[in-house]
């Protein structure tokens, strides 16, 4: 192995890292995943740690846990950013969100860094109802959700993979911020028909005003650590702002991007939202 030819997957156990991992490797690139049970760890909230995770690292994606949308975000990505740098890592990919302050912030940090960059500006994930904190209320047949929440051009994690893989192994995509996007934008009452569809099962929605939203999650069971989290994707970044399509698949892989149908069906057919 060539010194610096390792691409590390941060979150490689993740939605986008796992897809990322198995990619790469499909493609013959040594790959490291970064996370805490991994030899060597990667963690977070342990800088001092992370000197054997970037050894031999050329290109990292670089996914930030729990979200680039929370306080600490900005600290960490610089931190991480000046670490690749020392280690001689040339490429970061950054998984980003569509509006959101911090994440935008981060990407800044990222963009002034000095390797090559690619940021994914990506919307929600469809895979946040088959592999996320919303699973549960599928298989409950139940989605409860703040009332006023605006339509969401869902993003499947399978295209967010494809685009970061073309920008770590391929030429081109230096520079480039890619805003991804599905093809259409969901209402919640067109998620919750989608996903009855590909059940079988009638899936129901229900809205609550937003200023109590929180107490049902904590209702529900959603740990503390992501009540917050989820409240102010919910009642804040949904409240418009991304509620417009973006082309940055067809932009980096020159196709469309897949839709929330094939999605749905996809998933059913796994499995995963069968109950008992």
């Amino acid at each position: 192995m060539a010194d610096n030819d390792v691409t590390l997957v941060l979150g490689g156990t993740g939605k986008t890292g796992r897809r990322i991992t198995q990619r790469l490797k499909a493609r013959g690139v040594p790959v490291r995943i970064g996370s805490r049970s991994a030899e060597p760890p990667f963690d977070w909230e342990d800088p001092a740690g992370w000197a054997p995770a970037l050894h031999d690292v050329g290109a990292a994606y670089v996914s930030y846990f729990p979200d680039l949308a929370v306080p600490q975000a900005p600290a960490a990505i610089e931190a991480f950013t000046e670490a690749a740098a020392e280690a001689g890592v040339r490429r970061l990919v950054l998984l980003s969100g569509r509006g959101e302050e911090m994440a935008q912030q981060c990407e800044r940090i990222v963009r002034h860094g000095g390797a090559e960059w690619t940021i994914v500006r990506a919307s929600w994930f469809a895979q946040n109802f088959s592999e996320g904190e919303l699973l549960g209320s599928v298989l409950g047949g139940e989605l409860v959700v703040p009332s006023g929440t605006a339509p969401e051009p869902y993003i499947d994690a399978e295209d967010i993979a494809d685009v970061a893989v073309a920008a770590l192994t391929e030429d081109g995509h230096a520079g480039r911020l890619y805003e991804v996007t599905g093809p259409r934008l969901l209402t919640f009452t067109d998620v919750v028909t989608e996903l009855s569809a590909a059940t079988g099962r009638d899936i129901r929605l229900t809205q609550v005003p937003p200023d109590e939203y929180s107490d049902v999650l904590k209702g529900a069971g959603v740990p503390a650590e992501y009540v917050d989290f989820l409240t102010y994707l919910f009642v804040t970044v949904m409240d418009g702002r991304n509620s417009h399509l973006e082309d940055g698949v067809r932009q980096a892989l020159g196709r469309a991007p897949r839709d929330f149908t094939d999605y749905a069906r996809s998933a059913a057919a796994t499995g995963v939202w069968d109950v008992s």
